[in-house]
């Protein structure tokens, strides 16, 4: 086994360890939050106070209770999670690469969780109202517990990935696959994109899709400008 093998291996070695302590940590995470979990439950339905939730079947509101816990204890041990991943990186860096990488991971955890209160404080209350709105005096809201926190789930989880859209395109700008001048130049078709994006995300009506649509239209504005700031940084001249 020539060298290279040797440090392929144990890069791989390295990787399964960093892997194995995020898992645990996330599981003794998850563990704590279980005992606290119906204060989860209480801020998790402040959005749809107004609603008595049911489940359909004995074992619904534990598998809920433990996907909230779960996600709860990804949550809390995101510093653990994202200092593993610096220890992986760290040895193949140089001084300048780490303090991007320390500045990256930061700001990645920051825009997933300003993307996420975005939406859980704006957007799902105003999804709640939607679906609430469309009942008839024949036919009553009754939401399933399960179905509620998985709905509210994927809400945070996409808003908390398109807020990442300006750490995206200066990673992209950094390494050359994105120029200003491109974002520029494609600015109405991204437009008319997002748009399509609000409207896939969420309920047919105009409110809901202006609402995720405007933060998305901020966020690659944001991005353009960030992308001209790399690109001539890297000493390219901007159009």
């Amino acid at each position: 086994m020539n060298e290279l093998q040797l440090t392929f291996l144990g890069h791989l070695d390295e990787l399964r360890k960093r892997i194995i302590m995020i898992v645990l940590a996330m599981l003794v995470g998850a563990l704590v939050c279980f005992q606290f979990v119906d204060k989860f439950v209480a801020l998790i339905t402040q959005p749809a106070n107004q609603l008595d939730f049911i489940y359909l079947s004995p074992p619904e509101l534990f598998i809920a209770y433990i996907k909230i816990s779960l996600v709860m204890g990804l949550v809390i041990t995101m510093p653990f999670t994202l200092f593993q991943v610096w220890l992986f990186l760290k040895p193949g860096l140089t001084k300048s690469e780490k303090s991007y990488l320390v500045l990256a991971l930061s700001a990645s955890a920051c825009f997933f969780l300003v993307g996420a209160g975005f939406a859980f404080y704006v957007i799902v209350p105003f999804t709640i109202k939607f679906f609430i709105g469309v009942a008839t005096p024949q036919i009553t809201p009754l939401f399933s517990f399960e179905s509620y926190v998985s709905f509210v789930s994927a809400i945070l989880l996409s808003f908390g990935l398109i807020f990442e859209m300006p750490l995206l395109v200066v990673l992209l700008t950094q390494i050359g696959l994105v120029t200003p001048q491109l974002l520029s130049k494609s600015r109405k078709i991204i437009i008319l994109l997002i748009f399509i994006v609000a409207a896939i995300l969420t309920p047919p009506d105009v409110i809901s899709q202006l609402l995720m649509a405007a933060p998305m239209l901020v966020l690659f504005e944001i991005s353009l400008v960030l992308s001209k700031i790399v690109y001539r940084r890297k000493g390219q001249k901007v159009a």
